[in-house]
């Protein structure tokens, strides 16, 4: 087991950075900043980064779909854009609110969007064509955060006002709100198995929720100022958490005991998150700087199946319990008759795999392309409408 590593960091950025979020196939990272611009550095060294010029006002998130094909971004100039992450660097143009995007998350299909923000509405939009499906509106301040859960079928939002709440997406109702936190709840996320959520924010603290028992599992009292942002490893066994006191944090969950504790920015550390498959992660700071780990915790957390018991109650932790998570909570080192396959197999799988992931893709830059056509078309339209009226006009003249 060894510590994680600063692997290199990234400078281009022209103010604080905030938000971070690794391509599938770990080949690209992105960034959003206050300085309007998105960023897609190469993890390839020697590789130049591009940036995204486009958004009116200060970049709040950012996020590559589950193909890695599209990016999708949310401003404070109230937009939600969609890029194609390439050289060329083009997008199609939303007005998703009335107020500041602070959020946009993919669902894992990468069909649905939903972006959240300052007009305290939480909106899902359609990725294909960027159609309103629907709003939730129960909270009564800025909405920093919402999540798809894995499966698609439940939503977690978080607040300034103090609140997270739980939503069914069928039937688009608040099924439960998370009363807890004392303070603004900037950042929430779902487990990998989707049996429980993780939120911290201003009180400092992060707190971990069972979402079929709406009961607290675990309470963390590690950091000396604003928690702004966290990441689950994609075992389950881990969280990060980035926080204003400019270090992270690897929490254990297993054992409900702080891992490691990193310094690497200079004042606030305002983003993290984990690669897809969890050897890397990054962050990102005010100091204008995305950094890049490698993980090295943990690097057999793959071979386990088998539920195991959450504890708390670790010095630095307030504990609230034991509780048994069934599916995804993986202990590190077991293996059963279960999880052995064929080699042949594993390679059909993968190449089915990675076929369909080809497809879907394809599909991805299509409809982007599609969508882009579409608008230019529509400006052709309108400088066409334009031409002909002012045709009239000097006809109309002419003949007066």
């Amino acid at each position: 087991m060894e510590d994680p590593a600063l692997e290199r960091h990234f400078k281009g950025h022209r103010d604080a950075v905030t938000s971070v979020d690794f391509s599938r196939a770990k080949k690209q990272l992105v960034s959003g900043s206050m300085d309007s611009c998105l960023m897609i550095w190469s993890m390839k060294p020697q590789m130049r980064a591009y940036r995204f010029l486009g958004h009116k006002d200060a970049v709040l998130c950012v996020q590559f779909s589950p193909s890695g094909h599209l990016v999708a971004s949310g401003s404070r100039d109230k937009t939600v854009r969609l890029w194609i992450p390439s050289a060329k660097g083009e997008s199609t143009v939303f007005k998703a609110h009335t107020g500041t995007v602070r959020s946009v998350h993919f669902s894992s299909d990468g069909q649905s969007l939903v972006t959240a923000s300052d007009d305290k509405t939480i909106k899902v939009w359609t990725v294909h064509r960027q159609k309103f499906l629907f709003s939730l509106s129960q909270h009564i301040n800025w909405v920093r955060c919402a999540r798809f859960s894995p499966d698609g079928r439940l939503i977690v939002s978080s607040s300034d006002d103090k609140t997270v709440k739980l939503w069914d997406k069928t039937s688009r109702e608040c099924i439960h709100s998370f009363c807890e936190h004392g303070g603004f709840v900037n950042h929430v996320d779902f487990h990998p198995s989707g049996n429980c959520i993780a939120a911290g924010g201003t009180d400092s603290t992060v707190k971990l929720w069972d979402v079929r028992m709406n009961r607290l599992l675990q309470h963390y009292q590690v950091h000396s100022s604003v928690v702004n942002s966290l990441s689950f490893h994609p075992s389950g066994n881990y969280l990060i958490t980035a926080s204003s006191d400019s270090t992270l944090k690897i929490l254990d969950l297993l054992e409900g005991r702080l891992l490691y504790t990193l310094h690497g920015h200079q004042g606030p550390a305002t983003c993290v998150a984990f690669s897809r498959d969890g050897d890397f992660f990054a962050s990102g700071g005010s100091d204008e700087q995305v950094m890049v780990w490698k993980t090295n915790f943990d690097a057999d957390y793959g071979d386990a199946v088998k539920p195991q018991k959450y504890s708390s109650s670790v010095e630095g932790t307030h504990g609230t319990g034991q509780s048994e998570m069934d599916g995804g909570i993986h202990h590190k080192k077991t293996k059963t008759q279960d999880s052995v396959r064929t080699h042949e197999q594993q390679e059909e799988e993968t190449s089915i795999a990675n076929t369909l992931e080809h497809i879907m893709g394809q599909l991805d830059v299509l409809t982007q392309t599609v969508s882009i056509l579409e608008q230019r078309l529509t400006l052709t339209e309108d400088k066409l409408k334009e031409c002909l009226e002012t045709q009239q006009k000097i006809i109309q003249n002419k003949t007066n």
